[in-house]
């Protein structure tokens, strides 16, 4: 293995700045509530908020400002979305079994979290792709109350109109024009317009990040999102410009994306990066995305495809493309990835959109432990005992000697009076 191209300079996504800032703010949210956050709205979105919450006016205007055909694809791929997370609670059952002890009857329920807060990031473009990759597996869960905050737009002075669109399409209940850690401090801590949740979940950038982490333990909270990450697998077979695209593609999302090219074919690599400054030369985002790769794109030639393997499992990546001659059989190697896209004809662009996999997905290694959104994510495994008489009797000895050695007395008391 050898390092052709590596990172210029790693950029830090946490620091001691956005830890007291996001702190500042959590605490100003706590304090004045719905006030707060009109001022941190002009403070950061530059806009001045008449009212938080939606309306449903404001939503039925949304459709009138988005285009019919932008609309039709909303559906379409939210009903992609939709059937994957269906086929994914059809998996999910709950519990009820007879222990080999007799009188013991154990199990678990799947019961959905009362109410969720989702994020939807704004930042330079809309991303109604987010609002239907959060809601709509929490609908599907059965969550009682999906509640989304979602920064104001400054050309139209509240949620740009594709995201509202999206976000009645996929049926939010309440949405609110809230934007970065406020959002999460409102949806964490409530506020005269805006009810605690139970559950927050959504991207966002470094500060929506670090707000997570600190109201973590106060709410659930999905993950810690790092920068969007993509490694391409690829031999000898592999289409230089699909790859070049490809790592275009992931490149420009911002300046802190992370683009991974391991080959076992070292003679392609200067074919790639010719397409790739090629291809951007075409693309309004191509500048940044080149800027963006030339800082932390990192190429790798491996030794082999067993290697190549190897790197890729270590590195973890939120998005995994697999571009080899056999890619279906060369995917069973790989086991350690947020989300997987086998051959040449699966970019990460069909996963971000409407294939019907979730696009929030781990990122920073988190795929060693973690997964991405999804139904599972809106769900709680609570567990379930049934104990008769004969259940107690069978089991009473063996609690009692245990809460006996623990010191434990009250616990060995409980089953004791029972006994008697």
């Amino acid at each position: 293995m050898k390092y052709y191209k590596t990172v210029k300079e790693e950029k830090e996504v946490r620091d001691a700045q956005a830890t007291k800032a996001v702190a500042d703010i959590i605490l100003k949210v706590r304090q004045e509530k719905d006030q707060a956050l009109k001022d941190l709205s002009i403070q950061f979105d530059k806009t001045e908020l008449e009212k938080i919450q939606v309306s449903r006016k404001d939503i039925e205007k949304a459709y009138e400002l988005v285009d019919a055909h932008v609309v039709e694809s909303f559906k379409k791929a939210a009903e992609q979305i939709s059937f994957y997370a269906k086929e994914q609670l059809a998996c999910m059952k709950p519990l009820q079994v007879q222990s080999p002890v007799a009188g013991v009857e154990l199990g678990h329920r799947l019961i959905p979290v009362d109410r969720a807060g989702l994020y939807v990031p704004g930042g330079r473009f809309p991303l109604p792709s987010t609002a239907l990759m959060l809601i709509l597996p929490a609908k599907i869960a059965g969550v009682k109350e999906v509640v989304v905050c979602s920064p104001a737009n400054k050309e139209f002075g509240t949620i740009h109109p594709a995201t509202l669109v999206a976000m009645d399409i996929a049926g939010a209940d309440k949405i609110y024009t809230v934007g970065g850690a406020q959002a999460v401090a409102a949806m964490a801590y409530g506020t005269e317009t805006i009810p605690k949740v139970d559950l927050i979940a959504g991207p966002g950038n470094r500060y929506v990040t670090e707000a997570k982490r600190q109201v973590m333990g106060t709410v659930g909270i999905d993950s810690l999102a790092g920068p969007s990450e993509v490694l391409i697998a690829a031999d000898e077979s592999a289409n230089p410009t699909y790859i070049a695209i490809d790592l275009l593609a992931q490149s420009e999302h911002d300046a802190f994306a992370k683009s991974i090219l391991v080959t076992t074919d070292e003679s392609k690599v200067e074919q790639i990066l010719s397409e790739m400054e090629r291809l951007a030369k075409d693309l309004p985002t191509g500048e940044a995305a080149m800027d963006s790769f030339e800082h932390n794109g990192t190429i790798i030639i491996a030794d082999s495809m067993d290697e190549m393997a190897q790197i890729a499992n270590e590195a973890a990546p939120e998005h995994l493309e697999v571009h080899t001659k056999d890619p279906v059989e060369y995917s069973k190697k790989l086991y350690q990835f947020g989300s997987l896209f086998i051959g040449e004809d699966a970019p990460v662009a069909l996963g971000d959109y409407c294939s019907g996999t979730n696009h929030t997905l781990p990122t920073m290694k988190n795929a060693r432990f973690a997964n991405g959104v999804w139904v599972g994510t809106f769900l709680k495994t609570s567990f379930v005992q049934h104990i008769t008489k004969e259940g107690l009797r069978n089991l009473s000895d063996t609690c009692m000697t245990m809460a006996h050695t623990e010191g434990l007395a009250a616990h060995e008391m409980s089953v004791a009076l029972r006994m008697q």
